[in-house]
């Protein structure tokens, strides 16, 4: 944790929609004017798509059917780290790109499946905003979580994160049902022991929940809408949490706990806005005077 370069760490498996939450935080940043660094999880897998296949066969030769991209050993989880360290330090560091397809191809000049060259970051930057799988892990080789100032958990309900995962890799990577759930059964085990424990490390964690059946989602036709669905906004620590003005300006939320609020799904941009930025302000003051 750094008072004078904060860093920002949005968590969350496959399909859970932490690259929509980045969007949202996009927009903040723009509108207050500041310069944050974006870093993405899989800039730091440790295989290229071409290296992963030959060494996801090694393992399944080996008796290994678990290992996936959310094992902690198909990431440099050490670079990740340094660099978190680093910035938080010096507000330096250096990051890449994972090119998943020919349009971010065209765009990097790297072919899909590849990685672009370690590059450093842009100077002068206010925030260093990471978002991806492993962003508060601790483990005995790292603590994540420990370097970030603000970390937030995106955890839909296990079957909405299946449902969004199956409908994103068939619509945009073009595979078919039943690879997709090999994959979904693969990364069960790190799921449950890389990925979960992440959401006690969390500041805040939002769990979208359909309320529409999701009980196949395998044979599911459409994503629940965000019309369809309730938030769940989980807060480590409420003291300084303002919930009667949030269930002021976010109509039909209530609370279940002392530390939990509920949401229509169609508001959670609306919550991310009125929650966050008094936070990133409370950050970025308190980096000025540090």
């Amino acid at each position: 944790m750094s008072r004078k370069h904060p860093i920002i760490s949005v968590t969350g498996s496959s399909g859970a929609g932490t690259t929509t939450v980045k969007r949202t935080f996009d927009q903040i940043f723009r509108r207050e004017n500041l310069k944050a660094v974006s870093i993405e999880g899989d800039a730091f897998h440790r295989y290229d798509r071409a290296a992963m296949k030959a060494e996801l066969a090694k393992r399944l030769e080996q008796g290994d059917s678990t290992f996936s991209h959310f094992s902690f050993d198909a990431n440099e989880l050490e670079e990740l780290e340094r660099v978190f360290r680093e910035y938080g330090e010096t507000g330096t560091g250096r990051t890449r790109h994972y090119v998943h397809d020919d349009e971010e191809a065209e765009k990097y000049g790297v072919a899909p499946g590849e990685f672009t060259a370690w590059a450093p970051f842009e100077d002068k930057s206010d925030l260093l905003f990471y978002e991806g799988l492993h962003g508060a892990v601790v483990n005995d080789q790292v603590d994540l979580a420990a370097l970030a100032d603000l970390k937030i958990g995106v955890v839909p309900v296990i079957n909405l994160e299946w449902t969004q995962k199956i409908h994103r890799d068939k619509t945009s990577r073009g595979y078919s049902t039943e690879a997709v759930t090999d994959v979904i059964l693969r990364r069960m085990h790190d799921y449950v022991h890389c990925i979960c424990p992440q959401f006690t490390q969390t500041d805040i964690n939002f769990q979208r929940v359909p309320v529409v059946d999701t009980s196949n989602p395998f044979i599911a036709r459409w994503i629940p809408t965000a019309d369809e669905s309730l938030v769940v906004i989980r807060f480590a620590n409420p003291r300084g949490i303002d919930f009667p003005y949030l269930m002021s300006m976010i109509h039909d939320s209530w609370m279940t706990r002392a530390n939990s609020l509920v949401i229509p799904g169609g508001k959670m941009d609306l919550a991310m806005q009125l929650i966050f930025t008094p936070m990133i302000h409370r950050l970025i003051h308190e980096a000025q005077r540090a």
